[in-house]
């Protein structure tokens, strides 16, 4: 198996929202994307896929100096060998590859965020940092763009971390500020416990609203002139503001199960902005 069927097997095979916008795109950036994504899952698998945090970070420390090694030139994993040809035609810099890497660590070494200011700074190193790479290889003529990129990783960010509130928990770590868990009233024992109330339901309201602020907040910042360019971003945010309605429908059953969209219905959410050009 040669880089690019690596990067590409680790793409498709996680049945991210991601890989259907993907779909669309030119070869050359979609090969760029599949690459970027699929780093993005091994350095994420580390934490996720690792029990003891001392091997764990010895992993994330080779990451890091693999990074390195390849922006050098000589990179040794098939996903930084796939990668690397894409750095300098779609402005990669080092600096992107190592945030995300930094997130993961913290993953390792914080499981609470005291307030929602803490929990923008995890999201800007793991989804904001991600938005900007993506909106660069999918096609950025207009550097306002970045800002809009920024906006809707946090968006997307919040949405997985409304979706995985019960997955989260029993990996011991609770995303929603602490702060917020004290407004409602909501215990940390009631969400690792799996219980339900009204003050859940009405914590987990508070935090979809601020994400549907921000999806309208970074579609009003994408400059018109990307518009057309950025439609692979805009079949994400169908997907994952079509989510994110599910779940409220549901009524934020989020605990015990996962919500998702099928692939079929991920596939025409895309299809539709790729035909309208709208969500």
């Amino acid at each position: 198996m040669n880089a690019d069927q690596y990067v590409q097997e680790k793409a498709a095979a996680s049945g991210s929202s991601f890989y259907y916008a993907f779909l669309f795109l030119p070869k050359p950036r979609r090969k760029a994307i599949t690459a970027f994504y699929a780093f993005c899952r091994e350095v994420d698998d580390v934490v996720d896929g690792v029990n003891d945090p001392g091997v764990a970070h010895t992993k994330l420390a080779w990451w890091q100096a693999e990074v390195a090694q390849s922006f050098a030139g000589t990179p040794s994993h098939p996903v930084m060998k796939a990668l690397a040809p894409c750095i300098a035609p779609f402005g990669i810099e080092q600096e992107h590859l190592q945030a995300v890497i930094e997130g993961c660590r913290m993953d390792l070494e914080q499981n609470r965020y005291l307030d929602f200011a803490a929990l923008q700074r995890y999201c800007h190193l793991v989804a904001g940092v991600v938005g900007e790479v993506t909106a660069r290889i999918i096609g950025q003529s207009d550097p306002r763009t970045t800002a809009y990129a920024h906006q809707l990783g946090l968006a997307f960010q919040l949405t997985n971390i409304i979706r995985d509130v019960g997955e989260d928990a029993m990996r011991g770590r609770i995303y929603l500020p602490v702060s917020e868990l004290q407004q409602f009233d909501v215990k940390v024992h009631e969400i690792l416990n799996r219980k339900y109330s009204e003050r859940f339901t009405a914590l987990m309201r508070f935090q979809a609203e601020r994400a549907h602020r921000l999806y309208d907040e970074a579609l009003g910042l994408l400059p018109a002139a990307d518009r057309r360019n950025q439609k692979p971003g805009l079949m994400m945010a169908s997907i994952y503001r079509t989510l994110l309605r599910e779940i409220e429908r549901d009524g934020f059953q989020v605990l015990h199960q996962r919500v998702s969209l099928t692939p079929l219905r991920k596939f025409w959410l895309a299809w539709k902005v790729q035909a309208l050009g709208r969500i």
